[in-house]
């Protein structure tokens, strides 16, 4: 199948401490490049599809090693534009046990949040395209990249591409109060909405009843009624939200469910033994995109995009490099890990 996604957003620069080292420990840090809809857009390449990422970076060296890396896994770049004075930066301390992973962004002024209206060329972005995906991250950047991101949602429904969108609320870019103002008027361009079990409460005061996530203690009838609300509140095709039980660090059970607006479809649950999360819902959102690009059911949707996020917890770095082929063999009930010869 072929099929063309669109992502837009910001890659950023990676620097985390080799292994389980803390930040203070360090010496050195290792290089990985990410973002949440660069996440995206390598998974939906290596799925096969057309996938291209939006964004713009810098014109000096650290900016062309972004756009390698993209192309390293497929991912087309033609319509990243250059300019602005620096690419994103967080640093990453991975966690284990019971000491929580640590993030620290230094994102301020990048590239991409310096966009303004006009840059982009949607028009001839969404040619032929059938699909775009954002995240709430997007236009938390800064107010000229919630204008642009409003810009490629208007572009896209005038050209019939499908459209979803991943809540992925993050309180050290803006408050509850402007996470809602804001998302709320982008949520009608929206087909199929993504979230975690935080991420309808802090932007939309949609809270799931008998759950606390810092206990790990989550009510699945909750997050029905959580599912149901949005799709009622916004009219959205679908809704998905993957349900994290965090045990500790090391160690989380891992589902999700999807709701049609008619049935739910509740995945198998995953005990994951974490090596980096980071990127963990980016996979899931790009499993759920192929699925429903290739027309999966609701069941075997649900089942696809879960298996391939419980195996990008398997791997270091933002990126889920793995095959279709593998999340099927997972999806199929092949979770026991032994080694292939």
């Amino acid at each position: 199948m072929s099929a063309k996604v669109v992502t837009f957003r910001e890659i950023m620069l990676r620097l985390s401490p080799p292994g389980y080292q803390r930040f203070v420990q360090a010496s050195s840090f290792d290089v990985i490049y990410g973002g949440g809809e660069a996440n995206v857009a390598v998974s939906l390449a290596n799925y096969g599809l057309d996938s291209y990422f939006v964004t713009k970076v810098p014109t000096h060296e650290i900016g062309q090693c972004a756009v390698n890396e993209l192309r390293r896994y497929g991912v087309h770049t033609e319509y990243i534009l250059r300019g602005g004075d620096r690419l994103g930066i967080y640093f990453c301390e991975t966690g284990a046990s019971q000491r929580p992973s640590k993030v620290i962004y230094d994102r301020a002024n990048s590239a991409i949040s310096q966009v303004k209206p006009g840059e982009f060329d949607w028009g001839g972005i969404f040619a032929d395209a059938d699909w775009f995906h954002f995240t709430g991250i997007t236009p938390a950047l800064s107010d000229s990249a919630a204008q642009v991101t409003l810009e490629a949602l208007k572009a896209a429904k005038s050209a019939g591409v499908k459209v979803s969108a991943d809540l992925n609320y993050r309180k050290k870019l803006w408050s509850p109060e402007k996470a809602n103002k804001v998302m709320t008027e982008l949520m009608q361009y929206v087909d199929v909405a993504i979230g975690n079990e935080e991420d309808a409460e802090k932007v939309f005061g949609i809270k799931a009843k008998a759950s606390d996530v810092t206990k790990g203690q989550l009510d699945t009838e909750g997050y029905y009624e959580v599912a149901r609300e949005l799709q009622q509140r916004f009219g959205f095709e679908k809704v998905a939200i993957t349900l994290r039980e965090s045990l500790s660090a090391s160690d989380n059970n891992w589902s999700a469910l999807l709701y049609d607006g008619t049935e739910f479809y509740l995945s198998r649950k995953y005990n994951v033994h974490i090596v980096d999360r980071v990127g963990g819902g980016d996979s899931f959102a790009a499993g759920l995109i192929y699925s429903l690009l290739l027309d999966k059911m609701g069941q075997d949707a649900i089942e696809f995009a879960v298996a391939a996020s419980c195996l990008k917890h398997s791997i270091v770095g933002d990126f889920n490099q793995v095959s279709v082929a593998e999340v099927e063999n997972l999806a199929k009930g092949d979770a026991s890990g032994r080694v292939q010869r």
